[in-house]
């Protein structure tokens, strides 16, 4: 396979995939599992730094509990692509084939008479029901031992989500030259896709501006509505930075002086997000860091509209775990990654949001997004 460069800005040390790896086997022996398939997506990236795709026809990383060496099974069609993009030096077994050669049965040869197995999350269906049938048992989900490996950062990981939460706020602070009265919502969401990525980025993930009336809907996009004076407008964006990690900060603007009942209610919001980022530490459950904003609004009257959760986990995928959110008991250990984001919405007038991605640390946590909270007041003319 390609060889890796420890150097690369693109691309993290061998060393780290090897043992990603072999905590993999780790896991999921301790799991009562033979082995673990994972197809293309986030953790086959995670694992071994491949983003190839395998549309109809199967790619899949057998990793055996045993500590034995991991197999691909790769059509050769395919092959060069995996080469290309996987990390080199793993001591992979490369098994490739072509049409008209079962994939299934070669993932069942690796394997021992009725392996127990389990399948990352992102498996199709369409190789799910095939394999099961070529393995003769049916694979269960891997994502509890998975989430073991990706929910608690690395040193490596911790650094490429502080490149990622910087480049977006730089992209805020942009803000004034894009958001203006007069402008449709889809004009600014061009304006700010282009800066995106002119700050570092690959590509803009997503991109909300939702203005008026659109912000007291969570996931708006964009619309060709023309943007007035005294709108508030819920600004959420973000994307990935190399090698694949993500930014996702979301501010609220106002253009012109907001209203005296906006202000206020405003103000709560921002007590709200404090009080969740200051609840953070390790051994805190994650639904404790839910109630500490949710408890704010409620105690101001504002439970109501807030419509969601307070926040999920990010890193090679969006929204990944941990989730923020009541009723998850998991405690939060150090080098988690998530989003703190409480919002208000009312319904037909107008919404607001704040989100920040946190890192928990040995004491507390460590926001990458570093922009003010409060109210962005820009100009009408």
């Amino acid at each position: 396979m390609s060889s890796d460069s420890t150097s690369s800005p693109t691309r993290f040390a061998t060393e780290i995939y090897a043992s990603r790896l072999a905590h993999a086997a780790e896991y999921a022996g301790q799991a009562g599992l033979d082995a673990l398939l994972v197809t293309p997506g986030p953790d086959l990236q995670y694992l071994v730094g491949s983003r190839a795709s395998s549309f109809e026809r199967l790619i899949c990383l057998v990793i055996p509990a045993d500590g034995s060496s991991p197999t691909v099974i790769v059509p050769r069609i395919e092959l060069a692509a995996l080469q290309d993009s996987a990390v080199g030096d793993l001591g992979l077994v490369i098994t490739d084939w072509v049409d008209g050669v079962s994939p299934y049965a070669l993932v069942a040869a690796v394997l021992p008479s009725g392996a127990k197995t389990a399948v990352d999350d992102a498996m199709p269906a369409l190789h799910f029901v095939p394999l099961a049938e070529k393995l003769g048992r049916t694979p269960i989900l891997a994502t509890a031992v998975l989430r073991q490996l990706r929910m608690s950062k690395d040193s490596a990981e911790i650094e490429a989500l502080r490149r990622a939460g910087h480049a977006i706020d730089r992209v805020h602070a942009r803000m004034g030259d894009f958001l203006r009265v007069g402008r449709t919502e889809a004009a600014v969401a061009h304006d700010i896709g282009a800066a995106i990525v002119e700050e570092g980025h690959t590509e803009a993930a997503f991109i909300i501006v939702g203005s008026g009336p659109h912000g007291a809907d969570p996931h708006h996009e964009v619309s060709e509505r023309i943007i007035e004076a005294g709108d508030v407008v819920v600004i959420d964006i973000g994307g990935p930075v190399a090698p694949g990690y993500n930014s996702d900060s979301t501010r609220t603007y106002v253009l012109g002086e907001p209203s005296a009942e906006v202000a206020k209610q405003y103000a709560v919001l921002e007590r709200a997000q404090q009080a969740a980022v200051d609840a953070v530490r390790p051994g805190v459950r994650a639904e404790t860091i839910d109630a500490a904003a949710r408890d704010v609004l409620s105690a101001e009257g504002l439970g109501d509209v807030f419509l969601h959760r307070t926040g999920h986990g990010i890193g090679l995928s969006v929204h990944e775990e941990p989730y923020i959110v009541a009723g998850n008991d998991i405690e939060l250990v150090e080098g988690m990654a998530f989003s703190i984001e409480p919002g208000i919405y009312f319904r037909g007038q107008w919404g607001a949001r704040i989100e920040d991605i946190v890192i928990v640390t040995a004491d507390g946590c460590e926001s990458v997004n570093l922009r003010p909270h409060g109210l962005a007041v820009l100009p009408t003319t």
